[in-house]
């Protein structure tokens, strides 16, 4: 899941190297922390947070059965 998110994320930015995704799990939920270039933060959240929604969207479809994943985007 976290190198799934790596890999989208570092073809969206410019600064590739800022990429960094820490997962914790708590209560059988995961949560894929992402963090980015501040200048980069735009385009991974995209107008209207299109882009962050599709992402979520893509980590949680390749979940394993029954797995909760969010996916935060922190500055």
């Amino acid at each position: 899941m976290k190198e799934l998110l790596r890999h989208m994320v570092e073809h969206l930015v410019e600064d590739r190297e800022a990429v960094s995704v820490t997962e914790k799990e708590s209560g059988g939920e995961l949560t894929l922390e992402l963090r980015v270039a501040a200048g980069d933060m735009g385009k991974v959240i995209g107008r209207g947070g299109g882009i962050a929604k599709d992402l979520r969207t893509v980590v949680r479809s390749a979940a394993p059965s029954g797995k909760r994943v969010n996916v935060e985007i922190l500055e």
